[in-house]
């Protein structure tokens, strides 16, 4: 029996331990998967990082419940994307200390957009007035973005300078591997007018001198007769040939826009992961599918 007890007493106390190193465990929250992605990279496993929005919702307009919020108050990090992206950071009370604005310095940078109010589902209305907020769509902009993420984590401790900065070294040149060679396959699309459902994609069109004209169309839904209209005045007006989905929709609005002489390619703007690819590969695709629509 006194073995029994000992045993139970030391088993209480290893699970006692155990409890609380994962009570302990940093914690990390993302607004948006390439912040995520960029933290993990840099983290390793020294702490857990959440990206809370569901699949199915818009980053960007998503509205935290008060479980969320919660989650979110006890996170050692809140990695933010700044240029007005992830509207509900200002609806709720963080705690300013853990709050880390991944786009502080690159302000001079940012794209001022027109006013446009629409609404997305259950969103209710909003506008597009004021800044475009898809900063990593242009890989330069994404590295200064990985450098605020890894300045905070060391600030905070989370792991030794020394290793975050040779995982910074690594994903900065991954990113600038993918920057230099979309900069190649996208050269044959200069010139060439092209039509985007959503506008999302500036920072890209900007990096690679491309022609974006933008709609207004729900992500994965077929557009209406009168969006088609609309759709056929802009590509009798732009001549454009290519039209950039931000998500696949029902398979009769490509035949529809290809009946208009339009290539269809669908480039998710990575505010979420596509597919279980990493960001890097998720953006490779899109630009080879850019490239072979051209080649087309």
């Amino acid at each position: 029996m006194r073995v029994f007890r000992v045993l139970l007493a030391f088993w209480l106390m290893l699970f006692a331990s155990n409890t609380a190193i994962a009570q302990d465990r940093p914690s990390v929250v993302a607004v948006n998967y390439p912040l995520q992605y960029f933290a993990e990279r840099l983290l390793s496993d020294a702490a857990d990082v959440v990206f809370p929005v569901p699949k199915d919702v818009d980053p960007s307009f998503w509205r935290p419940s008060i479980s969320d919020i919660t989650m979110i108050q006890s996170a050692d990090l809140i990695l933010l994307n700044g240029a007005g992206f992830a509207t509900w950071v200002d609806r709720v009370s963080l705690p300013r200390s853990r709050l880390v604005n991944t786009t502080a310095l690159i302000e001079d940078q940012f794209i001022v957009t027109k006013s446009i109010t629409h609404s997305h589902g259950d969103g209710g209305e909003h506008s597009h007035e004021g800044l475009a907020s898809y900063t990593w769509l242009d890989p330069l902009l994404a590295i200064a973005q990985a450098e605020a993420v890894a300045a905070a984590i060391t600030a905070k401790g989370l792991v030794e300078a020394d290793e975050v900065a040779n995982r910074l070294a690594t994903l900065k040149a991954e990113l600038e591997t993918l920057d230099a060679d979309a900069r190649i396959a996208l050269e044959g699309l200069k010139g060439v007018t092209m039509i985007a459902t959503h506008p999302r994609y500036q920072y890209f069109a900007r990096r690679y001198g491309l022609s974006l004209r933008s709609l207004e169309w729900e992500a994965g839904e077929r557009p209406e007769r009168a969006q088609i209209d609309d759709l056929r005045q802009l590509t009798e007006q732009t001549g454009a040939q290519i039209l950039i989905w931000e998500a696949e929709p029902p398979a009769a609005a490509f035949d529809t826009t290809s009946a208009l002489g339009l290539q269809n390619i669908v480039f998710a703007p990575l505010a979420h992961d596509v597919d279980g690819r990493t960001f890097i590969e998720a953006f490779k695709n899109a630009v080879s599918a850019l490239a072979e629509a051209e080649g087309q």
